[in-house]
């Protein structure tokens, strides 16, 4: 599986090259960025799920940038944002929402249809609609993307630490249980 992951990871070079991405260069020079080991490979999962399930836009780049901060593994980090992606969104925000609504102990807020035809026919009413809408549900839904994003990042360091760990010690056993059977 990691040479599978080595093998789709972009050249370091090659990037540093790229045209759009030259002025980054003598920050993407960092081997940290790219090697495939345990620490890095961890806290650049995290970083993207973390982005990834707090920031509907642009986190890829945040995860990238973070990911050059902490001088994790930014492959890991850019791939692990699509946790949130269009069949996973729905989802996420809405088991999100309603771990916000528990933790803030009110009542979710009902849903009533809309009929599009009308907003679409007064947009600057439509856009009040929307608007108000997302200010109801915004605090509880806020509060739980942060509260997923903080314990699902967390909890994935931890199980790439431990899973990585457990294959490092199950491989040590197969050494050692072919070199005794020799």
């Amino acid at each position: 599986m990691f040479e599978r992951f080595r093998r789709l990871m972009p050249d370091p070079h090659t990037l540093r090259q790229h045209r759009a991405l030259r002025w980054l260069a003598p920050w993407l020079h960092h081997p940290r960025l790219w090697h495939v080991n345990r620490r890095g490979i961890a806290l650049g999962i995290a970083i993207g799920i973390f982005f990834g399930l707090l920031i509907p836009v642009a986190q890829i780049l945040f995860a990238a940038l973070a990911a050059l901060f902490f001088r994790a593994n930014i492959p890991a980090a850019v791939a692990s944002t699509l946790v949130t992606n269009p069949v996973t969104f729905a989802p996420v925000y809405y088991a999100a929402y309603h771990l916000g609504v528990w933790m803030l102990g009110t009542a979710s807020v009902p849903v009533e249809p809309v009929d599009l035809q009308h907003v679409a026919a007064k947009t600057a009413t439509g856009l009040a609609l929307w608007m108000d809408r997302l200010a109801t549900v915004g605090i509880p839904l806020a509060l739980g993307l942060l509260t997923l994003a903080v314990s699902l990042s967390l909890m994935t360091y931890f199980a790439v630490h431990w899973a990585w760990r457990l294959r490092i010690v199950r491989a040590w056993q197969r050494r050692k249980a072919r070199r005794a059977g020799r």
